[in-house]
């Protein structure tokens, strides 16, 4: 069974290692990924070990190249590209969107899921917000997490920069709206679901999903553009989990269904020219 380890202790042992990142990924068998700590995307579990559906999905695809272990570098979520493109870690595996200004700067996989935008409000949304434009024209603030593509998705429906509040995680998402300072805050409805399950009796709720069929946002797995082979090779071994089955009762734990599989046509390409 592959390992998954919650340290990234090893990062100064590999510092200097020239060898092609495929390459020195099999004969160590472990793999450095970037997470972000949300759930339920890549956290660590109150044991410490690294879960969540992309460093679970990340493990099953690996175990076909004969890794053994995950080793985890946190980052905030707006860290994630610039650890990755500076050697911190191999792979980020957080759940991150594929947009057309990402892509300029780093490879994706197939994608690896698709999940609508979703707002976090009051029980019974007494504001009626049921996308960005409502958020703009009400002239309320709304919290997004940090580097999120839901900043631009707010800007592109003329929500004003000084009513776009920034934050570290998801955590600080839900605080924001519990505690009044914000009356809206935006993530996937995955993640939004998430939180309002971890706090049963909470007064808040997560709106229905923006967009649908192909218009949903497809997130994947992100890579150097030097490690073409090992993107391509992971992306072969994601397919191969997609079409088997396998992916959905891997994901499934984690609040994903079968509606959140990519349609089997949908393209990295395709990905990239959204957002």
């Amino acid at each position: 069974m592959l390992a998954l380890a919650g340290t990234g202790a090893l990062l100064a042992a590999c510092a200097r290692d020239n060898r092609p990142t495929f390459e020195r990924i099999r004969e160590s068998g472990a793999l450095r990924v970037g997470i972000s700590g949300e759930e339920p995307y890549s956290y660590l579990d109150t044991s410490g070990r690294l879960t969540g559906e992309s460093p679970e999905v990340a493990k099953a695809v690996m175990t076909g190249f004969g890794v053994q272990t995950l080793e985890s570098v946190q980052r905030p979520f707006g860290k994630l590209i610039d650890g990755l493109l500076g050697g911190s870690f191999d792979v980020i595996a957080s759940g991150m969107q594929i947009t057309r200004d990402r892509c300029r700067r780093v490879l994706f996989s197939r994608p690896d899921f698709v999940a609508p935008t979703a707002f976090l409000v009051r029980r019974g949304n007494p504001l009626g917000l049921r996308d960005f434009g409502d958020v703009a024209r009400a002239g309320v603030p709304i919290a997004v997490l940090d580097g999120a593509v839901e900043r631009g998705a707010a800007r592109a429906a003329g929500v004003r920069d000084d009513r776009i509040k920034a934050y570290d995680s998801p955590s600080d998402l839900y605080q924001a709206v519990f505690d009044g300072a914000v009356p809206v805050a935006t993530l996937t409805d995955i993640s939004l679901r998430r939180l309002v399950g971890r706090h049963p009796a909470s007064p808040l709720e997560v709106t229905p999903g923006i967009g649908g069929g192909r218009t949903l946002p497809a997130a994947g797995f992100a890579f150097r553009p030097a490690d073409a082979d090992l993107c391509n090779a992971f992306s072969t071994g994601l397919t191969t989990l997609q079409n088997s089955g396998a992916w959905l009762r891997i994901a499934a734990p984690f609040g994903v269904s079968a509606a959140n599989l990519p349609p089997r046509d949908l393209t990295t390409a395709d990905a990239c020219q959204t957002g």
